[in-house]
């Protein structure tokens, strides 16, 4: 950690959080340079639903090195590519009645984001786009600009204009229905808000606490979009990818968004991948109109194309629904159990929030469950919410294993502050 400290940028955030040097990682677990375990619920920010190192996955990377497969292609057009879109089709779009077109962008979910906004400002000619409060879509400029979260924008100096900001799905509490809120903000031509190319949205908030939308919501705010000539995009880069249950988290919804992004587990090893899918009429881009040197990451075409296997029948989703249902009941009996957390539980499929007040009292958890070996992170404003993204592939034993770390965790805090 010395050489962390001198050499690395102040920038850095989980070297704090986590003060230990990991030197290997194997399904649910990381070990450190000493040999120590450690139960992930963390899986890198939601890059890791398929586990470290998952086998299947491992052994088509060695074996496409082994075959001295193309690594870096830009967007010329590989065997590594083509498989992964034929899968994507055959196994992902075709069974959900989605036809969409794939952008390679650069590497990273914000990229994505970028390439998304830029589209829809060209396809509807409207510079404005709305947003949500609570969102999170990345730190690069445009995505930037559509996200909430007031530490990440406060001293960027960005050019805050074209974007609205309205409220979330419960923002107002569960009484107040903001989509009528929405309609009327944006049917009044005096409101101050001017008619979008789009509104980017989460279907579930990740890094904004696990707000979760409702369907009826979700299907509300489409209706918007479809009225008034608005495109739809859903930003899915955490919790798609098999995270809510479903591939996409909108599925349940029934929506069918125009523009969807997608990266972290995309790839489902780990590596760098982001793709923008959108419907094909929307495909006005002209050829090397928007690029990059990285958009081409064929390594992570290959993991990408594996980690589609999950899902050639619906019985991976229903593990991962049941091992939701488990940390439901758990995080339900923990919040009675422990009155003086205040505690609510928030999410859906396999990625679950406990809202903790004051929220001092969630960080002090978080530290005290790192101490006993169990990875976990916060999200929300105010850093008050315990976020849990274990592996989709966790088994029940290790499951169970790490929610007893938390509730010991948890024991420990409040005797503490008695």
């Amino acid at each position: 950690m010395e050489t962390i400290r001198r050499m690395e940028s102040n920038v850095r955030s989980y070297s704090r959080s986590f003060p230990v040097v990991f030197e290997r990682s194997k399904n649910s677990f990381l070990f450190d340079n000493k040999g120590k375990r450690y139960i992930d619920f963390f899986a890198g920010a939601g890059t890791l639903n398929y586990g470290h190192n998952n086998e299947m996955m491992k052994e088509k990377i060695i074996d496409y090195l082994k075959n001295d497969g193309i690594i870096h292609g830009l967007d010329m057009a590989t065997v590594a590519k083509t498989n992964l879109l034929n899968k994507l089709e055959n196994i992902i779009f075709k069974p959900r009645n989605l036809d969409y077109k794939v952008q390679f962008t650069g590497p990273t979910g914000t990229n994505a984001v970028e390439a998304a906004l830029k589209l829809a400002r060209m396809i509807k000619k409207r510079s404005n786009i709305i947003s949500f409060t609570n969102g999170y879509h990345g730190l690069t400029m445009g995505s930037m600009s559509v996200t909430a979260n007031a530490y990440y924008r406060d001293q960027a100096f960005i050019d805050r204009s074209d974007v609205s900001f309205l409220p979330f799905d419960g923002y107002f509490g569960k009484d107040t229905d903001t989509v009528t809120y929405i309609r009327r903000f944006l049917e009044d031509n005096s409101s101050g808000v001017e008619i979008p190319s789009a509104m980017i949205v989460e279907t579930v908030q990740g890094e904004g606490g696990i707000h979760v939308a409702s369907d009826e919501w979700l299907r509300g705010i489409e209706a918007i979009c479809r009225e008034l000539d608005i495109l739809l995009i859903i930003d899915d880069i955490q919790v798609g990818n098999g995270r809510t249950g479903y591939f996409f988290s909108f599925e349940k919804s029934g929506v069918k968004p125009d523009i969807v992004t997608l990266s972290k587990s995309f790839a489902g090893y780990g590596l760098p991948l982001s793709v923008v899918l959108f419907k094909r009429d929307l495909d006005i881009w002209k050829p090397g109109q928007h690029t990059g040197t990285f958009r081409g990451n064929n390594l992570a075409f290959v993991s990408a194309a594996a980690a589609l296997d999950y899902w050639k029948d619906d019985s991976f989703s229903k593990e991962i629904f049941r091992k939701g249902k488990i940390m439901e009941a758990r995080l339900e009996n923990i919040k009675g159990k422990y009155p003086e957390l205040n505690a609510e539980v928030r999410g859906r499929g396999f990625v679950y929030g406990l809202a903790v007040s004051p929220a001092e009292q969630a960080k002090k958890i978080a530290k005290e469950c790192f101490k006993n070996k169990l990875i976990l992170e916060l999200a929300g404003a105010d850093n008050d919410v315990i976020k849990f993204l274990a592996p989709l592939t966790i088994t029940d034993e290790v499951l169970t294993e790490g929610l007893n770390i938390l509730e010991k965790s948890i024991d420990n805090v409040l005797k503490d502050s008695k």
